[in-house]
């Protein structure tokens, strides 16, 4: 018989643990059923704002993907996008706009810029201009002394030269489009000058307010500022321009005065030469008139139904 004192004594240590919580794996679950939620939002936030057009394409793509990748067309998205076949801009407000919209939009934008830089361009030939005639006025001694019957500015017409009369040395002979010799000879210098531009030139006489004596009947002012003004085309030509730089030839009497103030001032009596900016000789191309170009000067807002036009030197009869 065995002694129970002699027997091995068992101990059962139990390992608890864990009753606190249950882990972190729900926070796993919770992650991944957010994310599926966003990207189901925005996929329905997607499709709302791209077009019938787009959604048919992208239709298209995933019924038989490898035709719309050979083929292209508007299965293969026709609006411009950060994704390919979807919407134009992600960050767009309002709406949807069209490939071809946009591109509308880019060409005016475009053909904005390019008509500004012509008109800038051309700006500066005029002014470049406009300084070669006042250093030729300048170095020419048979031009110098007559620097003060010419008038040289910039208009919204282009470059405006004027040739005025003064009380003691008028340009033409009286009541006569006949021209004085001094006055052929600015005019010629000036027609070899305005052949380094490509611009058209536009004509016009005028008179004082003074009324034209003797002649024929019915032969008055506006005659007179007509063929005088032609008669100074025929100069400009003779320096060596080129006839068919010459537009139009006008004669406004005495209806256009330089000097508002005193009718009668010589200085009324001049030939005004334009040389003619793009806007200006499109407006005349269009419609046969100037009336639609503004002008910086009052003298140069023309009325038709007051001038006798003449064009290329058509005479008045």
């Amino acid at each position: 018989m065995s002694d129970d004192s002699q027997q091995p004594i068992v101990v059962k240590r139990v390992k608890k643990g864990g009753g606190g919580h249950h882990g972190g794996a729900w926070k796993i679950a919770y992650a991944d059923f957010v994310t599926a939620m966003m990207a189901f939002f925005l996929l329905m936030w997607l499709l709302g704002s791209t077009t019938q057009g787009d959604l048919k394409g992208i239709a298209d793509y995933f019924s038989t993907p490898l035709k719309v990748a050979m083929a292209g067309g508007s299965g293969s998205g026709d609006s411009s996008s950060v994704i390919q076949g979807g919407g134009e801009d992600l960050s767009r407000a309002h709406g949807q706009v069209k490939r071809g919209d946009i591109d509308a939009q880019k060409r005016n934008i475009n053909l904005q810029a390019l008509k500004a830089d012509f008109e800038r361009r051309e700006t500066e030939r005029l002014e470049s201009l406009k300084g070669d005639l006042e250093k030729m006025i300048d170095a020419t001694p048979a031009l110098r002394q007559f620097k003060s019957q010419m008038l040289l500015d910039l208009t919204s017409e282009g470059l405006r030269i004027q040739i005025v009369d003064e009380k003691n040395r008028p340009m033409f002979d009286s009541a006569s489009s006949e021209l004085k010799p001094y006055t052929k000879e600015i005019l010629k210098e000036i027609g070899a000058a305005l052949n380094k531009v490509e611009n058209r030139i536009s004509l016009s006489g005028h008179t004082d307010a003074a009324p034209y004596a003797g002649g024929d009947k019915g032969f008055g002012n506006w005659e007179l500022s007509t063929n005088r003004a032609n008669a100074s085309r025929r100069e400009l030509v003779a320096g060596g321009m080129s006839d068919s730089k010459v537009m139009r030839v006008l004669g406004l009497a005495s209806t256009v005065l330089y000097d508002k103030e005193d009718p009668y001032n010589p200085i009324n009596r001049r030939i005004s030469i334009i040389v003619m900016n793009k806007r200006t000789e499109e407006a005349i191309l269009r419609d046969g008139k100037v009336a639609d170009v503004a002008s910086d000067d009052p003298g140069q807002q023309v009325s038709d139904a007051a001038a006798v036009t003449q064009t290329n030197g058509a005479g008045t009869r």
